[in-house]
């Protein structure tokens, strides 16, 4: 499911790959807009995938959001995002079913 990475990871990568899925979409948004962080390898990566899931999550939120057995769905996305995060604060390269080969096909990963 995880791959070592084969780059320099520093713990400042660290903490926005887990800021970037626990605070996603928002924290993903941010990163792409400083310079020094969006052409960082790990960054890049995890960023990509933090953000297809936070507007997913943000999507559910709305659709789902009218009924109240259903809310749950964007809850449990976000406690799997929060162990992808920890996963990425390890300094371990996360495989999404899915998202990981969606941003990769698109270059954003």
């Amino acid at each position: 499911m995880t791959e070592q990475p084969t780059f320099e990871v520093s713990s400042d990568d660290k903490l926005w790959v887990l800021l970037a899925y626990i605070l996603s979409p928002i924290v993903p948004i941010i990163i792409m807009l400083m310079e020094d962080k969006k052409n960082r390898p790990f960054i890049r990566a995890h960023n990509a995938q933090a953000l297809v899931l936070g507007v997913i999550e943000v999507i559910l939120g709305v659709v789902l959001g009218w009924t109240l057995v259903l809310t749950c769905v964007p809850l449990i996305l976000w406690i799997a995002m929060v162990y992808w995060g920890i996963q990425g604060y390890q300094g371990k390269m996360v495989t999404i079913p899915g998202v990981t080969d969606f941003c990769k096909k698109q270059g954003w990963a």
